[in-house]
């Protein structure tokens, strides 16, 4: 890899779909500069989050663990104890540990192995975004003067200086940390944007960018016309339908705050060239879960579907890593992070990691056949699941009701239709939900008995007997 020990940049967005990047396909959003990782690197569009809101995701991503090991199968605001974060390991190996912006961790300025930590939290006290807004406007601010709170599907655009915006803050929090850093030691930062998720609020020149443009229409499947509901959805509904100008304005400022994230990764590392660091850093981009933004009568997350799980991942090497570059197709999760990062600089995981490093997917060596999502109960019992997908199908179970889905993510990634019914795809849907029978036997927390799925009304997202390992 060189003589030069590498730094480590991980990049992360919150509630960002796997289709919103041009290289994925997208017919209208430009994503220019995760785009050229790809040059350098490698893309893996079949990327998945293992639980689909934004703390238990950021467990799997910072321990490299699944969703069980990590301990929390849903979203819950509860202390962490995982000792073998990805900071404390690299700290440990002697790495500067930096992290700037959104974390949703808890208790909120808790350090989880990082050396310097520079919060964007929603919360008085524990932002410092806010304690930096004030600084400047004067108080009373807290970027919020908009009129849209961080769960709702209104859309229009930054109110203020575009300098102002927490994504341009979190930017130049994180370059100014990367100067100051102890210049004896390699660095790894973590830079977590807020953004694209809500308040859908991109700087007017990103708004303007797509609220005019004729964006591809929202896929409505077979199977979903029950979450269709009468009334008018309120701001944070998690389903109903909204009116197509609503609509036109919650997808068109979602794409323009995705855009506007890849300018500022473009500005980052245009800076980090100047500082003579770019090319001697390894960067991961990915985010913790998708934005239903609609699909299938759906809003926010914690769902099974595409919009919901599938996430971007893409990875730029450091000068003198020799690997095959482009677009890879095995299916990748959270827990991969971290023993990719481990991987590249040569480093053992611990036994507590259950991902593996990306770097053999992109070698041809073996890899898992399928991987496995959950989340506990949240907007609703009935959406709370279980599901497997090895990029091709996805098998979905829904423990309140004992329903099953499939679908042929090869031909159908839109999931318009669900296979589960159709007496063709009886084996497909038996040898899916075997694989599912086996996983959640082992675990014993009431999912399986080793022969057939059981059904759960209700479960809590914390895993008790893991909290402390």
């Amino acid at each position: 890899m060189g003589e030069q020990t590498p730094n480590v940049i991980l990049l992360t967005t919150d509630q960002h779909r796997g289709d919103h990047l041009s290289i994925a396909g997208h017919p209208v959003i430009e994503t220019p500069n995760l785009d050229d990782f790809v040059n350098r690197g490698a893309y893996f569009p079949n990327a998945y989050t293992e639980i689909p809101s934004t703390t238990g995701a950021r467990r799997c991503l910072l321990a490299g663990q699944c969703s069980y090991t990590c301990g929390l199968v849903g979203y819950s605001s509860v202390e962490w104890f995982g000792a073998n974060t990805i900071a404390k390991l690299l700290s440990d190996h002697g790495y500067h540990t930096l992290n700037v912006g959104f974390r949703n961790l808890h208790p909120r300025r808790k350090l989880y192995g990082f050396h310097n930590v520079v919060c964007h939290e929603h919360r008085e006290g524990v932002d410092d975004y806010i304690d930096w807004l004030r600084e400047k406007l004067g108080p009373g601010f807290s970027g919020r003067e908009h009129g849209i709170d961080s769960n709702a599907w209104l859309a229009r655009p930054w109110h203020l200086d575009e300098r102002y915006h927490p994504t341009v803050w979190t930017t130049n929090t994180a370059l100014d940390l990367i100067r100051r850093r102890d210049p004896t030691k390699p660095f790894f930062i973590w830079v977590s944007y807020h953004r694209p998720h809500s308040p859908y609020d991109p700087p007017k020149f990103f708004w303007d960018m797509y609220i005019d443009r004729e964006l591809p229409d929202i896929p409505i499947g077979d199977w979903s016309r029950h979450h269709a509901v009468d009334n008018p959805p309120d701001r944070n509904a998690w389903r109903g339908d909204l009116t197509p100008e609503q609509n036109q304005r919650m997808r068109a400022a979602y794409m323009g705050l995705i855009t506007h994230i890849d300018y500022e990764i473009g500005r980052m590392m245009e800076n980090l060239g100047k500082m003579g660091l770019r090319d001697n850093s390894l960067m991961i981009m990915t985010a913790d879960h998708g934005d239903m933004m609609g699909d299938h009568h759906l809003h926010r997350k914690t769902y099974a579907y595409e919009g919901s799980a599938r996430i971007p991942f893409l990875v730029r090497y450091p000068g003198g890593m020799d690997m095959p570059t482009g677009t890879f197709n095995q299916v990748v999760g959270l827990q991969d992070v971290t023993p990719t990062i481990l991987d590249a600089l040569g480093i053992e995981a611990p036994d507590t990691v259950t991902g593996k490093s990306i770097f053999d997917a992109i070698r041809g060596g073996p890899w898992r056949e399928y991987i496995h999502g959950e989340h506990s109960p949240c907007y609703s019992a009935e959406e709370a699941m279980h599901y497997l997908t090895d990029g091709e199908e996805k098998y979905i179970y829904y423990p309140s009701s004992g329903n099953e889905r499939l679908f042929d993510i090869r031909d159908d990634r839109r999931e318009l239709y669900d296979l589960a019914a159709d007496p063709k795809h009886k084996d497909r849907i038996a040898l899916w939900r075997n694989r599912l029978i086996e996983r959640l036997a082992a675990r014993e927390d009431g999912f399986s008995d080793g022969d057939r799925l059981l059904t759960k009304e209700t479960w809590s997202p914390v895993v008790e007997e893991n909290i402390g390992s």
